[in-house]
């Protein structure tokens, strides 16, 4: 059985890649790290040995690895009076810096997001990027300060940084900034999964090689051109800018084919003038580009069914051989025209035998999906107007989603904003009844003092990404109560007002948690964590004493609960169910195979009740033994006794 501590760290997929690597080619390590020569002999020409190489390099690269490998003990705690129907929504919105957020939920959400779309600061100039380099604790990080650094950066609570043009490092600011991030959001996307990102002009050449390096350039899918806008600005100096840029990557080839569902417009050029009881179709020519000379075994006569005149096209060949021509006459494959006298022949291609959806193209109009304004709009008519600027419009976000994933998956945005993506899913659902989650994740940057969104009352960008879903969320669910009220009045016109409101209620409590959202925000663990730079005795001595408890003062029940939930592996919505037993109590994780107890004392009769739960593994906390470890060393044996796989204390 596992009796060891859970350590509290975030997981490190580079040190997990350097465990598998261990134990299917030791032949490759010495002394604990990889041999180069080793590794070059074992590999062959499958290793690149050359100094000069096609690759990307920027200052600062090398540090980005560090921060990918670096660890963090903290967590999140949930926030149930920011919720909306916290106990039945798998719905998920994450308050807190999107790196650090990213790491806590590797281990949880490893390869389970479908898809990640992202709309993070364009390095304009005039945005700001997150700062990474932090070496104070939480609380000192979110004080704001206003000054200056060396590079004329201006720090705003040294969470994120205006990047100016004045800065040495201009491109490598923003890319220190997102490598790690990208990095990270890969591994939690599925082997089919997809990453769609918004850049403009300033970065997309950068953007593409970063992905290119972190995705594989063997799995790009498309630039995508979006027109953002159909006006030019006069205020351009050279060129007025009307596009954006969406980069789309795949996970692995997993991932064979895209499909976008067909359209009304896209179906409309299938009509059926003769009657054909097979339905709507179109046509294509049969005749070739090619000429008789280039496929002289395409070069054969054919008869016109209905006026029986013999038929020979003077210069091309036919597209098909004489065999399919035989076989597409017995079905009725060509159209002669409406009176049976077109000079050449088309084939008919039937809307019934079309595979589902169509193959995407990478421009995409603003008559299809929006523009910048249709998003301001959205927002304006939400939670008020200037609240917020340039948000991305929620049928831009549709497209995506109808492209890429089915009516279960999971969709991730770390650069939430407004909370766009969160309104395209829930709209979604409720236009194909789908019950897809989300997880957003945006940094409390605080709005200026002299902003509209101050002045409305919002302290940070979450705030009003919060408030606009709850909103949306709210106005979706009210339509729906509206349209299945309709629909319910409609096939029973015998039953009382009363009867029928009960239906409409029964019918919309199915879907009410598809609008609703846990709220968590990233803060320091609720475990204390220990001290590795003790620079004398006494120091040692003091932090023994504050270790005796090792939970921190303020810790709640439920946050620790979701840190060890965390922790284990299991995600954010996984079941949740509290058992009372001989004056204790416990919480069944799931199906009941995991048990965490955090009672203040470990009785034997609230032990014993746990034992009865059959679980596969327990946690508890080091405090529950009283500082007893013969106490703490018998339960230990009588649960691998009762089939516990599993004890670990924290």
């Amino acid at each position: 059985m596992d009796k060891s501590k859970i350590t509290g760290q975030s997981t490190n997929p580079q040190a997990e890649l350097l465990a598998k690597l261990m134990q299917e080619m030791p032949e490759i390590f010495s002394e604990g790290k990889i041999d180069s020569k080793k590794l070059r002999e074992t590999l062959g020409e499958d290793v690149m040995t050359d100094q000069e190489r096609y690759g990307l390099t920027w200052a600062g690269k090398a540090e980005c690895f560090k921060k990918i490998q670096e660890t963090t003990t903290n967590t999140l705690k949930p926030c149930r009076a920011e919720s909306v129907d916290f106990d039945k929504t798998e719905n998920l919105f994450i308050e807190g810096d999107n790196l650090q957020v990213l790491k806590v939920l590797q281990k949880s959400y490893y390869g389970k997001v479908k898809m990640i779309y992202i709309d993070p600061p364009y390095n304009t100039g005039n945005d700001f990027i997150y700062n990474d380099k932090f070496s104070r604790t939480k609380r000192e990080e979110l004080i704001a300060n206003g000054s200056i650094d060396d590079e004329g950066n201006v720090i705003n609570h040294d969470l994120y940084r205006q990047n100016t043009r004045d800065s040495g490092h201009f491109h490598s600011n923003w890319m220190n900034m997102m490598y790690p991030r990208l990095f990270l959001a890969r591994n939690l996307l599925t082997q089919d999964g997809v990453i769609f990102v918004s850049i403009d002009e300033n970065e997309v050449k950068n953007l593409r090689a970063m992905m290119d390096e972190i995705f594989g350039e063997e799995n790009f899918v498309a630039d995508i051109v979006w027109e953002k806008r159909y006006g030019r600005s006069n205020d351009a100096r050279l060129m007025a800018s009307v596009i954006d840029h969406i980069l789309l990557y795949r996970k692995s080839d997993i991932l064979q084919i895209i499909r976008e569902p067909r359209s009304e417009k896209t179906d409309s050029i299938y009509s059926n003038p003769d009657n054909d009881p097979r339905g709507p179709w179109t046509s294509v020519s049969f005749v070739s580009q090619r000429t008789k000379e280039q496929r002289h075994n395409l070069a054969y006569k054919i008869q016109n069914p209905i006026s029986m005149e013999i038929i020979e096209h003077p210069t091309n060949a036919w597209k098909y051989s004489e065999e399919k021509y035989k076989q597409m006459l017995k079905e009725n494959r060509f159209y002669w025209g409406k009176d049976g006298t077109q000079k050449f022949p088309r084939i008919k291609r039937f809307l019934s035998e079309l595979a589902e959806g169509m193959p995407p193209v990478n421009l995409w109009k603003h008559q299809e999906v929006g523009t910048g304004d249709a998003g301001t709009k959205e927002v304006n008519n939400l939670v008020g107007k200037n609240i917020f600027d340039y948000p991305k419009p929620v049928s831009l976000v549709i497209k995506m989603l109808k492209m890429a994933v089915n009516k279960t998956d999971i969709i991730m945005d770390f650069f939430a904003g407004s909370g766009t993506t969160a309104h395209a899913v829930m709209q979604l659902n409720a236009e194909d009844g789908g019950n897809r989650k989300w997880i957003c994740v945006q940094l409390p940057e605080k709005c200026k003092e002299e902003s509209e969104a101050a002045k409305a009352g919002f302290v940070t960008i979450a705030d009003i990404a919060k408030e606009r879903i709850r909103r949306a969320g709210k106005h979706i669910f009210d339509k729906i109560q509206v349209t299945k009220g309709f629909s319910l009045a409609s096939k029973d016109h015998s039953p009382s007002n009363e009867m029928i409101q009960n239906k409409i209620e029964q019918e919309c409590a199915k879907d009410s948690s598809k609008f609703g959202f846990k709220v968590f925000k990233l803060d320091e663990s609720n475990f204390k964590v220990w001290n590795t730079q003790i620079a004398n005795v006494e120091q040692l001595e003091q932090q023994l004493i504050n270790f005796i408890d090792n939970v921190r003062p303020e810790s709640t029940t439920e946050d620790m609960l979701y840190e060890l939930i965390l922790k284990s592996g299991l995600e954010l919505n996984i079941a949740i169910e509290e058992k009372q037993a001989n004056g204790g109590k416990y919480h069944r994780i799931g199906n009941g195979s995991l048990i965490i107890c955090l009672a203040d004392k470990l009785t034997k009769p609230l032990f014993e009740a746990i034992l009865k739960d059959k679980p596969e593994k327990i946690i508890t906390l080091d405090r529950a033994f009283e500082n007893n470890d013969q106490l703490k060393t018998n339960m230990m044996l009588e649960a691998e006794h009762a089939g516990v796989k599993e004890f670990k204390v924290i």
